[in-house]
């Protein structure tokens, strides 16, 4: 069997990994034991790596760092890369597609009280066959949180979503994947509201003209100030393309 390639390259000095089959690349981790750390990047993620040193040191550890947003994707197409958006919602329900045939069991954490439970009700029966080792919501008190970790050790199921936003996920991911060292841990931000129909994600046609992060603000105006990143990731970008 050949193996997906994996090209890497950076994005504000933020490392990206680049591939047309990701899902190929990750099944094969998964099968040699292999643990491995996800990362979804977008424009705003990449700019507080440049500004946070915690946060880059994180990016800069994670295995595979996906390219989800629409800056990131027209940045790699400036510096001559052709690569498709890879949402991160989209990878890690390709991942959860898999698992049923394989035999592997999934674990979800994060999200409001009974919005991860809902969200694996319905991808139970969207997928047949899916199976948890554990769900649990975002608001674990410390006993709960204490009770995860051991049976997280103990279940060790073979892949972690993690959506506490960013960069908390990212942080929570690198502090405990210790415990499920042969594991794939992926950072899933909003996607248990999505998956448990609390919100819905953008139209097809806002995703197909990179405009997902316009409709989330209409969702959510108090992001409006995050958003600030976006223009400085822009300018930035620009100062690049013309110094390449």
């Amino acid at each position: 069997m050949t193996l997906p390639i994996i090209q890497r390259t950076s994005v504000l000095g933020m490392p990206v990994h680049l591939s047309e089959d990701y899902i190929g690349w990750l099944c094969d981790r998964i099968e040699t034991k292999q643990g491995t750390t996800v990362v979804t990047i977008n424009a705003e993620m990449a700019v507080q790596g440049e500004q946070d040193p915690k946060l880059e040191q994180t990016l800069r550890g994670a295995d595979l760092v996906v390219p989800d947003g629409a800056g990131v994707v027209l940045y790699l197409k400036a510096q001559g890369y052709r690569q498709r958006r890879c949402p991160g919602i989209e990878l890690a329900e390709s991942m959860l597609a898999e698992l049923p045939r394989r035999q592997w069991k999934a674990w979800f954490y994060g999200g409001s009280p009974g919005i991860s439970q809902k969200a694996a009700a319905i991808l139970t029966g969207r997928y047949p066959g899916l199976e948890f080792a554990g769900v649990n919501h975002g608001f674990l008190d410390e006993a709960a949180m204490d009770q995860q970790q051991r049976e997280l050790a103990a279940r060790q199921p073979e892949v972690i979503l993690v959506g506490l936003g960013v960069p908390r996920q990212e942080y929570w991911i690198e502090a405990h994947r210790h415990l499920c060292p042969k594991s794939l841990w992926i950072g899933v931000g909003g996607s248990f509201d999505i998956w448990s129909g609390t919100k819905e994600r953008a139209p097809k046609w806002f995703c197909d003209n990179n405009l997902e992060w316009l409709y989330r603000l209409y969702q959510e105006p108090w992001r409006w100030r995050r958003m600030l990143a976006l223009p400085y990731f822009v300018w930035r970008s620009l100062l690049e393309w013309f110094k390449s």
